[in-house]
């Protein structure tokens, strides 16, 4: 049980952080460029902005692409929850297990933002069919390594004035970091089953 308490507290923490944070950023900040605080001169800011879409702002082109989103979303976060329950019970290593609390935390703070900040908020676009699923996320941490025009011929992105880096919250980052660290120590985090593969594999070849 205290196991549960622990990882699932982990989600918890990640989820009150992001919200508080972007009730903050909500209610204290003017929004865009006005009410933008720089932190580490121009390179790091606070500032309030929105995403309608994925990642990157990319979004479905339909009406109710963005419910769709937020249902898949929806949908991933119980196939997170349960696998964090899986591998809590199978004593997988525990930063691993962290690292999953903290991907849920990030993805359920994130849901948050798209199921209900078109109500709370009011902050669904104007032509959404609904303010319910169509939340946009609140994003306010802004790395300003660089700013110009994207050729045309890029992907997604071309054709527009940007930013290199994009702005992202807490529940991003907190999803970037869980990833990162697993990426970086899958070694680690999956030798016993790998050795208990290759015993497996022995056992039947012998």
């Amino acid at each position: 049980m205290n196991n549960y308490v622990k990882y699932f507290g982990i989600a918890f923490l990640v989820i009150a952080l992001d919200q508080i944070v972007k009730m903050w950023v909500h209610f204290e900040m003017d929004f865009g460029t006005p009410g933008q605080i720089p932190i580490f001169g121009d390179w790091f800011k606070l500032h309030y902005t929105t995403n309608p879409g994925m990642a990157f702002g990319m979004e479905l082109g339909s009406e109710y692409g963005k419910m769709i989103l937020t249902s898949f979303r929806l949908v991933a976060m119980v196939g997170i929850g349960y696998y964090l329950y899986y591998i809590i019970e199978k004593k997988n290593h525990p930063v691993y297990i962290a690292c999953i609390s903290m991907i849920l935390g990030g993805a359920i703070g994130n849901l948050v933002d798209s199921v209900f900040y078109g109500v709370w908020l009011n902050n669904a676009p104007y032509n959404a069919p609904t303010p319910w699923f169509h939340g946009q996320v609140v994003d306010m941490f802004y790395f300003d390594i660089w700013e110009g025009y994207i050729p045309d011929w890029i992907p997604f992105w071309g054709g527009s004035y940007t930013a290199l880096w994009p702005i992202f919250n807490i529940a991003d980052a907190s999803i970037f970091v869980g990833v990162a660290i697993i990426l970086i120590y899958q070694n680690r985090f999956f030798r016993k089953k790998k050795e208990e593969s290759s015993v497996g594999g022995s056992d039947l070849s012998s």
